[in-house]
């Protein structure tokens, strides 16, 4: 009975230490809240690529030695309509309050239907000074004149949200190696360590589109 408690107290304790890193495997960079042992979110354009690293010119020009192996998830972010934004799509927008306290979106992802849910609320985000990030269902959405606002629900709370003509609307589907090539804009999830970045996750966009996470 003792050594029966021992395994499963074990298990337990286990299983609460590796969940946290599942999850920030598995799931997109917008799709999850940013916290204080969050990975980082790298983004840039692919220089050099090989089997074993890249190197990555991110968005302030410095060049970043990239690691990633197998396990590394690799998934590619493509345009879509302003028409694939319909009530009760799930999504997530980057987006900056106005003036007016109004946000105005930055970019849109439409999430896959199987990630319903998932990094629910409003929160910081790191893709502008300033900006947040919204997953939520879209419980209404009209076209204006020069934009189309979105009404969004979460738990706790709703925003509205405009999008500008111009911004970015996308989704996601897996993807493979052949996504790494120079040139590819990517954003990368990576861990560092004392010596180098380790990939966990790269959203690149084909054929030079920039994903706009």
């Amino acid at each position: 009975m003792k050594n029966t408690q021992w395994l499963l107290t074990s298990m337990n304790r286990l299983t609460a230490c590796l969940m946290p890193a599942i999850l920030c495997m598995a799931l997109p960079a917008s799709w999850a809240q940013t916290t204080t042992t969050a990975p980082t979110r790298l983004r840039g354009e692919i220089v050099q690529v090989n089997a074993q690293e890249l190197i990555l010119k991110d968005r302030s020009g410095e060049k970043l030695v990239v690691f990633f192996d197998d396990n590394v998830t690799i998934q590619e972010a493509y345009a879509v309509s302003i028409q694939s934004i319909q009530p009760n799509s799930y999504i997530g927008t980057a987006a900056l309050a106005g003036s007016d306290g109004q946000l105005k979106a930055l970019e849109v992802l439409v999430f896959p239907e199987a990630a319903r849910g998932t990094g629910e609320g409003h929160f910081p985000w790191d893709l502008q000074p300033g900006s947040t990030m919204t997953n939520a269902t879209v419980s209404q959405v009209d076209a204006k004149s020069t934009n189309y606002e979105m009404r969004l629900q979460y738990k706790g709370g709703e925003k509205s949200v405009v999008i500008p003509q111009g911004v970015p609307i996308v989704s996601i589907r897996p993807g493979n190696r052949t996504l790494l090539v120079p040139g590819a804009q990517v954003m990368i999830v990576a861990n560092k360590d004392a010596d180098h970045w380790k990939a966990l996750r790269v959203t690149a966009g084909r054929d030079g589109f920039k994903p706009p996470m």
